[in-house]
């Protein structure tokens, strides 16, 4: 399946993954309310996250899980384009690289989360212009002078592309992160470490 508007972008462009496949268990684990679907400031988790994206990104790929309707649906309307994984439950591994291979001619990617509606549109420029001017990966970190705390999103040159459609389980790309050469763009961005994995993430 594929929803939304499919977006023809020069092929040098820094395109958006939005993960946005996962289950939640740890919001609710009877699977009864979606976490991404869960208001906040008036909308919904994802609708947050994906429209920060896009205010940035000229081509946003966001990855739904199978069944994922109502999700699919927000992100559609928003402009993303969409793409189903099947495979989603075996990890965030399979979403990202079912995502890749939707943009696998892009320059590079922001691979961000679906549940981490606080990143500014800012911090998602910087991390595309500092890949755009030759990064290899770019991560974000908030104040570094007193924590060096790196968060999400993280930005990829294409260079790693093979290892990134490589990759296979629950652990997503930190270990592509962890083992290689790595620009920290420094953002005054709490946002970046915020995630909804529980209810009282919604305050």
């Amino acid at each position: 399946m594929t929803q939304g508007m499919t977006n023809t972008v020069a092929a040098n462009a820094i395109v958006g993954i939005l993960l946005a496949a996962g289950r939640g268990r740890r919001f609710d684990p009877l699977g009864q309310r979606n976490k991404l679907l869960q208001p906040i400031d008036g909308e919904p988790v994802v609708v947050h996250s994906a429209r920060h994206l896009l205010a940035v990104l000229p081509r946003v790929v966001a990855v739904v899980r199978d069944g994922g309707d109502a999700v699919a649906a927000q992100l559609a309307a928003l402009g993303c384009e969409v793409v189903e994984c099947t495979e989603a439950d075996s990890g965030m591994a399979a979403s990202l690289v079912h995502g890749l291979r939707h943009a696998d001619a892009a320059a590079g990617w922001v691979v961000a989360l679906g549940d981490m509606p606080r990143v500014r549109p800012a911090t998602i420029a910087a991390l595309a212009r500092t890949v755009e001017q030759g990064a290899d990966i770019a991560v974000p970190v908030y104040r570094k002078e007193v924590g060096n705390e790196r968060g999400n999103p993280v930005a990829f040159s294409r260079r790693h592309l093979p290892q990134l459609l490589a990759l296979a389980g629950d652990r997503g790309a930190r270990g592509i992160v962890r083992d290689n050469i790595v620009n920290e763009v420094v953002v005054d961005d709490p946002g970046i470490l915020l995630d909804i994995d529980t209810p009282p993430d919604l305050q």
